[in-house]
């Protein structure tokens, strides 16, 4: 299945690289279905990523970062076998998960709950691009009087 990000372009101004990584994300994980995932986006600047990875333990589990990358990896402990099963379609193998993260996007917490990781994501931009308000000057006579003439030049 692929999903058309198109919208999401035309109604960002400015995301265009964000929404060109999660196209690309979701193209590149096409082959890879496991874990299944969701994510949202809960406000302008905040996001979570949950992932379905029931019968995994926190000490199973790794959570990295590394150069606009966030990394999960999931490894299953040797269980005992419990006698010879007639039907296996609960998961345990092991995984790793990739998602490819836009600049100034941080990992700020991880919890697990109920067989699904939530993870929270927080975009923060630094202080010189964030938004500057200018202001407009009034173009009363004050203004006028303090300014020096221009020099006119002489044709040659």
């Amino acid at each position: 299945m692929t999903y058309d990000f198109t919208p999401l372009s035309r109604s960002f101004i400015g995301f265009e690289r964000m929404a060109a990584l999660i196209d690309n994300a979701s193209k590149f994980s096409g082959s890879q279905s496991y874990p299944p995932y969701n994510i949202a986006q809960i406000d302008e600047s905040n996001y979570r990523i949950e992932l379905a990875i029931a019968g995994f333990s926190e000490d199973e589990l790794s959570i990295e970062t590394h150069e606009n990358v966030l990394n999960i990896i999931g490894t299953r402990a040797q269980q005992e076998d419990i006698g010879e099963y007639l039907h296996r379609g609960i998961a345990e193998r092991g995984f790793e998960r990739r998602f490819q993260l836009a600049d100034h996007v941080m990992v700020t917490g991880a919890n697990l709950s109920n067989g699904l990781l939530h993870i929270t994501l927080k975009r923060e931009l630094p202080e010189a691009m964030k938004p500057k308000k200018i202001a407009i000057n009034s173009n009363n006579e004050e203004n006028l009087i303090n300014q020096k003439p221009c020099r006119k030049r002489k044709a040659a």
